[in-house]
């Protein structure tokens, strides 16, 4: 599978898949696009509206450049909250793929670069310290195969397109993601399609849509409830 690094009309790269004519973030933004999906919808939100807590146990699906997690670690910095992440990833970037990557510098953070190249280095199938408050766990698993006894209050839902991943956006993987889920947790994905808001209400989530970010006019947040 060929992956090019390319830029993202924010500065900021992405990875594309010529093959499978997809890429790892919004061509009008990769920095602006999880900022305002997975940052601002997800993990702001749910601090603010829905579960504030000291501990916060996240699952990501799709680690593809480490992004998210280096977005979340610089959000959760500045109040030292505990923050639990795991990842799923099957196909991880190799060495040389990841080290060019400019988060830190688009950010205007070069002192986390060190800390970005240990999430891609640290060990997989083990929970890893990359800073006092912030436990990684890398699991080179599919979604599908996935087994977890831990519960989550936020899913960073970031797997390719329906188009390209459809067996990922059915009924029955989101009734597997709502159990992950605590009770109020929340999942949050880029994608805003309605037969995805329907599978997503089937396996009883609660379902919003939201604006957006650059380029594509809405989003999807979803939320396990209370008595569900």
């Amino acid at each position: 599978m060929q992956r090019q690094i390319i830029l993202t009309a924010d500065g900021s790269h992405t990875v594309s898949i010529p093959d499978m004519n997809v890429t790892y973030h919004s061509v009008h933004g990769a920095i602006q696009e999880s900022m305002h999906v997975f940052i601002d919808a997800g993990l702001r939100f749910m601090v603010k509206k829905q579960l504030p807590t000291a501990s916060l146990n996240i699952l990501e699906i799709g680690l593809g450049t480490g992004l998210n997690v280096l977005l979340t670690l610089q959000e959760t910095e500045k109040n030292k909250q505990m923050i639990h992440y795991t990842a799923l990833e099957l196909y991880p970037l190799d060495q040389h793929q990841y080290s060019v990557l400019n988060y830190c510098n688009e950010l205007k953070r070069p002192d986390l670069q060190k800390t970005f190249l240990s999430i891609h280095n640290c060990e997989w199938e083990k929970s890893i310290y990359i800073s006092p408050h912030f436990l990684v766990h890398k699991t080179n698993q599919s979604l599908t195969g996935y087994s977890t006894d831990s519960k989550f209050h936020l899913i960073y839902f970031d797997a390719f397109a329906p188009a390209a991943q459809p067996e990922l956006w059915t009924v029955e993987v989101f009734k597997k993601l709502h159990d992950l889920l605590l009770a109020n947790g929340v999942l949050v994905t880029y994608c805003s399609k309605g037969d995805v808001r329907r599978a997503m209400q089937a396996a009883g989530f609660t379902v919003e849509k939201i604006p957006g970010p650059p380029g594509k006019r809405e989003m999807l947040r979803a939320i396990r409830p209370k008595f569900n």
